[in-house]
């Protein structure tokens, strides 16, 4: 089961913190730190694969990394898990990002984090693993695209409303609004 995914630039700084089981904020940036200083310090010609810091289990654990540019993607996951799956769940995640956000950076992290959460949660939800067919995963992020599309036009229906009504020039309407001829007050008999 998959216990945590962290994804952090270079520096450390967290870009996703997606964890499966409960911890206390606190005790999450920890293991972000302890995670970071863990995989940050191993060389590229190295293994991917290495034990979990005290913080996140232990021996019992492992983290299971992929470094790509500027960016750690770390899984945290038990012992049951295949690193070599889990490796390839990285490789697909970041796949997907990356023709989602065409050349997936480190600002799409940060300014598209609710596609990037939502393009996580395809791929596992709960610390399992639903998917890892890139087609199927992308046709679900562009029929999700589709329906906020719609959603938009809905919601967007009040805005154009208000903004034909300023466009309506109404005081030069009352103005030009043709009353028939009243009899004056004067003129009439009592």
């Amino acid at each position: 089961m998959i216990k945590a995914i962290l994804v952090f630039n270079n520096h450390g700084k967290p870009r996703l913190m997606k964890f499966y089981q409960y911890y206390p904020e606190d005790l999450q940036q920890q293991i972000v730190r302890e995670t970071f200083h863990l995989v940050s310090k191993r060389d590229d010609n190295v293994c991917n694969f290495l034990e979990g810091g005290t913080l996140i289990g232990g021996s019992d654990y492992k983290l299971i990394y992929r470094h790509y540019a500027t960016l750690y993607f770390v899984f945290c996951v038990d012992s049951c898990e295949s690193e070599l799956g889990i490796l390839d769940l990285i490789q697909v995640f970041v796949e997907t990002l990356d023709k989602c956000f065409e050349n997936v950076c480190e600002l799409d992290l940060i300014f598209h984090m609710d596609k990037v959460h939502y393009i996580l949660a395809e791929l596992v939800m709960g610390g399992m693993v639903l998917e890892t067919n890139m087609t199927e995963i992308i046709t679900r992020i562009e029929e999700q695209a589709k329906l906020e599309k719609q959603e938009a036009g809905i919601s967007a229906a009040p805005a154009r409303a208000v903004s034909a009504v300023k466009e309506m020039n109404i005081p030069q309407k009352i103005k030009d609004i043709k009353l028939p001829d009243l009899p004056s007050i004067g003129n009439l008999k009592f």
